[in-house]
């Protein structure tokens, strides 16, 4: 066990200060966070020209060093080893806050490991601006980060995450947009969600409606900006009520109650089928069909 006293004899020790900066409106940068910038001996940011245009603004000075996902191990030692010397170091990504689907966790760790003082400063967060304003209910929520680039194992993650009750929060870039939103339609259904882009810019949109009315629009508008994604959790209550009934069902059976009791097309049968039981659309559709010809 280590009980870390974070200002307890400050200044003779090393301390690692996690600093959020602006998601994109400057204006967000904290007292606390300039201060530290200003103060520290060091900043170990993710790209350095990105740091180098905010400290200009901000008149900060102090020495800038590169940590970023592909040096972290080497860099990450020489940050550890200036920690030990008794430096202050002030760690920033390009946005937002240090760790949060950015690099930083591996130093964190082993600065505690270590135990060095690992200090974090409040600040700017894309995921939580975005909830707060979604019109979802902000909790409990989960924060999911970027999905895999691989759409195979995007699609295992989203079935996963289709079971969860929480609100779900997700990053993604502009170009994946519409792979991500036709997989979400496919495994979590036609629920409602929320699309967040240009967070505290002066395009700064939110996109209310369901799954498949935000793919209509990504399908149809010209797609630009990072992506937030605020997507509603499933009903526990409902799913449960809905296994009882389905669980024993074929999948040919499933697909004719929809179509028999609920007046669906076999279309829209086939995809309430798939959301129910977590599979994909022409999974479900080759299945329906061998069983209605067998």
């Amino acid at each position: 066990m280590w009980q870390q006293k974070s200002f307890e004899n400050e200044k003779g020790k090393g301390i690692l200060y996690l600093v959020p900066t602006p998601i994109g409106n400057l204006e967000d940068m904290s007292f606390r966070a300039i201060r530290m910038m200003k103060e520290a001996d060091y900043i170990a940011a993710e790209d350095t020209r990105n740091t180098k245009k905010l400290c200009n603004y901000f008149e900060i000075e102090t020495s800038i060093i590169s940590y970023h996902e592909h040096n972290k191990a080497v860099s990450g030692q020489k940050i550890l080893e200036k920690l030990a010397n008794g430096a202050k170091i002030a760690l920033v990504s390009d946005a937002g806050m240090p760790t949060i689907s950015d690099p930083g966790y591996e130093l964190v760790t082993a600065a505690v490991e270590e135990k060095l003082t690992v200090v974090p400063l409040p600040g700017a967060n894309a995921a939580l601006t975005a909830l707060i304003a979604s019109g979802l209910n902000p909790q409990p929520f989960y924060f999911f980060g970027f999905l895999d680039r691989h759409k195979k194992t995007k699609k295992k993650e989203l079935q996963e995450l289709a079971k969860m009750s929480a609100t779900i929060i997700i990053y993604e870039a502009p170009h994946r947009l519409k792979e991500t939103l036709t997989l979400i339609d496919e495994q979590l259904g036609n629920r409602k969600i929320v699309l967040c882009r240009e967070l505290t810019k002066k395009y700064e949109e939110f996109i209310r409606g369901t799954v498949q009315e935000a793919l209509n629009w990504a399908t149809n508008e010209e797609i630009r900006g990072e992506f937030c994604l605020i997507i509603e959790g499933s009903s526990e209550n409902l799913q449960d009520e809905e296994e009882s009934w389905w669980i024993d069902l074929t999948i040919q059976a499933h697909v004719e109650h929809y179509m028999d009791v609920n007046g669906m097309t076999s279309k829209d049968a086939i995809k309430q089928t798939a959301s129910d039981r977590s599979m994909n659309k022409r999974e479900v559709y080759h299945a329906f069909h061998v069983q209605e010809q067998g």
